[in-house]
């Protein structure tokens, strides 16, 4: 069992974490504002499902591979950089494309958006060994099973980035709904979600481990 005040710390620092603005919360905002809501939340969802992954990489000791070996480091690191370039060109290609926020999204659209931000997670080596440093400071080894106490915490912070993230991507819907008519403004928002994309991947593609 973890600690009542170490877990009111970890929720603390969880809740501080999701806050602070990083690349997963800047692109589920754009998509609350680009996309809408239900799109904003399940890419919310995506990126809380590569929180298991890692989580589980770190219980298990998966993630001291890329803290020890430059060469699985820097593969993971360009896939990921390569795909974020690859989501950037699509968002810039299609800039011009009304703004869609049609509460129907279908299942296949739900899929994309889903699969696209976990991919995003779990391509990122930095988040895999944020974790491994991160998780172990809330770990007490005279409270039972260490990888177990990771796991736990891990859920937590799953569902944390749920809520905060699902917030973020709601604040971003409320803004769209000033910029439905604007087609300018539209364009502009497509413009910018490609930025943001290009940005996080060029800065992952320079990451030192």
């Amino acid at each position: 069992m973890i600690e009542q005040n170490t877990l009111f710390l970890f929720i603390i620092a969880n809740i501080l974490l999701a806050l602070t603005p990083g690349p997963d919360n800047i692109y589920v905002l754009t998509q609350g504002i680009t996309r809408g809501k239900k799109a904003a939340f399940i890419t919310t969802l995506g990126f809380a499902s590569g929180v298991i992954v890692h989580t589980s990489a770190a219980a298990f000791g998966i993630t001291v591979i890329f803290q020890t070996s430059q060469v699985a480091f820097d593969v993971v690191k360009y896939l990921g950089a390569l795909y974020l370039i690859y989501l950037a060109y699509q968002a810039f290609k299609h800039r011009n494309e009304p703004l869609n926020l049609s509460e129907s999204i279908n299942k296949s659209e739900f899929k994309k958006l889903y699969f696209k931000a976990f991919i995003m997670n779990i391509l990122n080596p930095k988040v895999a060994i944020f974790f491994l440093a991160f998780l172990p400071q809330f770990i007490n080894p005279t409270q039972g099973s260490i990888p177990i106490q990771m796991i736990t915490l891990g859920i937590i912070f799953m569902i944390i980035t749920i809520v905060v993230f699902g917030m973020i991507g709601y604040m971003g819907n409320i803004l769209s709904k000033k910029l439905r008519e604007n087609k300018k403004i539209v364009t502009y928002m497509n413009t910018m979600t490609s930025f943001v994309l290009l940005s996080l991947g060029l800065k992952l593609a320079f990451t030192q481990r």
